[in-house]
């Protein structure tokens, strides 16, 4: 963009060249050349060193989090191994207990007078007898899974197993068994495999039998170990013991029971065929487990499992999990336990090393930003204090002149508000003179009707007492009676009427109350009563009793007499035969609703968005002022309630009134 523009000043100063490369307007188009070459070599160099900074500051932060990676998961193992070796040491020592409580048991049994006198006396079936009976008792108390005496070609002569037909060690042969051949040469014998005839596995003890100098048998006893197998299945370690061999043949997982951690050569394979060891388990498949990193310093690694170890062991995972692997020789045997630990924590315990000291380097370069820019901004506030200053005092005449304008904008308000408050005044005064007029627009209405009802009953007057005066001169007394007493109904039905009118006549104000409906609607069609039947109106009421609402009832009687009005205009305009219209009264649960139909034209879409306008009137000019819908409205708004219209299922309009009962809240539009 620069070079476009300096590209653009040498364009301009062409025509201005005096035909020699050395002119001033020239040199000074190669000058802002030069200028603007610079800025830009500036700028994209800049550029590059923003650049390689964030490149070598975002290595920084990578090797800062390897390296907080290494470390955490160092200090990781450490605290994982301090704990597994102390659990390493209470499993051997546990296992060790078990074992030692029967290592003295063959010598025990090989001191037996019984034992040696059936040695001496093999085919002597009594000697037998008592043998068996004895082993019986020493391993019910013992609580050993057999114990079992043979003499020194491997055949059993006596068992504790004795009487149990079909696992019976009795007439059984077992000099293929090593403790067999330990016991004989004179060693303790110490074997662990799976009966041949029990199919149970179990770890032996044996001892040499004597007598002086002369071997007469081998005393064994076998002790099954299913306690501990069920207190590994039991904890939360991974627990297993492997024989000299590799074989697995205890475990805190069943399914790793008599298979190799490593594949077994040929010559091993043989030597278990011979033994017979472990042939009732199987083939003893490997279990891979691989060595995934070594640990500097003792026995411990990092292993793998293979896949099914992965899926029984962390299924949901993505990738075989990483076990720590610690193991410890068990004394008197060749045997090791082996704990596996679970490197979640210690994944975790590097992660968190790693994200902290990774946030840590953040910080710290945020920190050194913030200083740098905290001295910006104070050489910036410093440099900007004299500015502010003379901006400040700006500000003052400023703030002095507006305050002068709102001064005067408020008083301006303040009358303006006067003025409004007094319009209010009138517009609420004139109101109620519309209210009013509407009154005596109705009551306009009604009048040839009304002076109707009063012409009838004055006549009657007329002719009632001038027959009272021809009785009373003839002394029919009871005919005077019976005209006094019509006279005086007369007069009563009168002052009914002429109550009735000045009772709707008069000014009310909106004091709302518990107003009985029925009696409001009566009071109504009261003063509507003539024009009704002079029309031949039909009028039907559906008025539910006793329904009571929060009103002020002169105003709802004139509503009322609006409403019936407009229908009975309605149904006349459409030249409706008959004429109908339906009065109803009904509970509903957001109050109490009148409704007024009547079978006439209806209201046009276009007319019902203006339909409770001041002054707007569907009626022909001179037939209304298009007031009484407004004001039926505004009365029914002071009420808190509402007025609405629709289309009713007579053909024509209703017009709705939802007004509150006695104690419920207030309607809104």
């Amino acid at each position: 963009m620069l070079l476009s523009a300096g590209r653009a000043v040498l364009k301009l100063s062409a025509p201005y060249r005096h035909g020699f490369a050395g002119s001033p307007d020239d040199l000074r188009d190669q000058a802002v050349l030069a200028r603007f070459k610079g800025a830009t070599a500036s700028s994209t160099t800049t550029r590059w060193h923003r650049w390689a900074a964030m490149g070598a500051w975002l290595c920084l932060i990578a090797a800062g989090g390897a390296l907080g990676y290494l470390i955490g998961e160092r200090t990781g193992i450490r605290a994982l191994q301090q704990g597994t070796l102390h659990r390493l040491d209470i499993y051997s020592t546990s296992l060790r207990s078990e074992l030692s409580r029967y290592e003295y048991l063959p010598q025990v049994v090989a001191l037996s007078p019984d034992v040696l006198d059936l040695l001496r006396a093999p085919a002597n079936r009594t000697l037998q007898l008592e043998a068996n009976v004895y082993l019986e008792t020493v391993n019910a108390h013992a609580q050993a899974s057999a114990v079992y005496v043979m003499d020194t070609t491997g055949l059993t002569l006596a068992a504790s197993n004795w009487n149990q037909p079909g696992s019976s060690f009795v007439d059984m042969n077992f000099s293929y068994r090593p403790y067999f051949k330990d016991a004989v040469r004179g060693m303790p014998g110490r074997f662990y495999g799976i009966g041949t005839v029990s199919r149970e596995p179990g770890y032996y003890f044996s001892h040499g039998i004597v007598d002086g100098n002369r071997q007469l048998g081998v005393a064994t006893v076998k002790v099954n170990l299913d306690k501990l197998d069920a207190a590994w299945s039991r904890s939360t370690d991974k627990v297993l013991a492997i024989d000299g061999n590799g074989v697995v043949f205890l475990a805190s997982e069943a399914a790793w029971k008599f298979r190799a951690l490593r594949p077994l050569s040929s010559e091993t394979l043989q030597q278990l065929a011979q033994t017979r060891q472990y042939t009732e388990a199987g083939a003893l498949r490997p279990i891979d487990m691989r060595e995934h990193r070594p640990l500097s310093g003792g026995d411990a690694m990092v292993v793998q499992l293979d896949a099914d170890g992965a899926r029984r062991f962390a299924a949901h995972e993505p990738f075989r999990p990483d076990y720590l692997l610690d193991s410890r020789p068990v004394e008197g045997t060749d045997w090791k336990l082996i704990i596996l630990s679970d490197m979640k924590p210690v994944h975790a315990l590097a992660r968190t090393s790693a994200m902290g000291t990774m946030f840590a380097l953040v910080f710290l370069t945020l920190l050194v930003l913030y200083i740098q820019q905290r001295r910006r901004i104070v050489h910036q506030r410093l440099a900007a204090r004299e500015a502010l200053q003379g901006a400040y005092d700006e500000l003052e005449q400023m703030v002095q002149v507006r305050t002068e304008a709102l001064s005067h904008a408020n008083g301006h308000l303040q009358t303006e508000i006067a003025e409004r408050k007094r319009a209010e005044d009138i517009l609420k005064s004139t109101l109620d003179d519309l209210v009013q007029t509407g009154k005596m627009a109705v009551l306009g209405q009604m009048s040839a009707g009304i002076t109707h009802e009063l012409n009838q009953p004055l006549a009657a007057l007329r002719t009632l007492s001038a027959n009272a005066v021809v009785f009373l001169e003839r002394g029919h007394t009871d005919q005077v009676d019976l005209n006094l007493r019509t006279i005086c109904d007369l007069t009563d039905r009168m002052g009914q009427i002429t109550s009735q009118l000045k009772k709707f006549a008069r000014r009310s104000t909106v004091q709302l109350q518990s107003v009985a409906l029925a009696d409001s609607v009566a009071d109504a069609l009261f003063l509507l009563n003539q024009r009704i039947r002079q029309e031949r109106i039909e009028l039907s009421q559906e008025i539910e009793s006793g329904l009571r609402a929060l009103c002020e009832g002169n105003r709802l009687e004139q509503v009322l007499v609006n409403l019936l009005v407009n229908a009975f205009d309605a149904t006349a305009a459409a030249n409706a035969d008959p004429r109908r219209v339906r009065l109803v009264v009904r509970s509903a649960p957001e109050g109490v609703v009148l409704e007024v139909h009547d079978n006439g034209d209806g209201i046009a879409p276009e007319v019902m968005p203006r339909l409770f306008e001041p002054f707007f009137t569907t009626k022909e000019q001179g037939l209304g002022l298009g007031l009484g819908l407004a004001i039926s409205a505004g009365i029914v708004r002071d009420f808190g309630g509402l007025l609405r219209a629709a289309r009713s299922d007579l053909g024509g309009a209703v017009f709705s009134v939802t007004l509150r009962k006695a104690d419920e809240p207030t309607l809104h539009d």
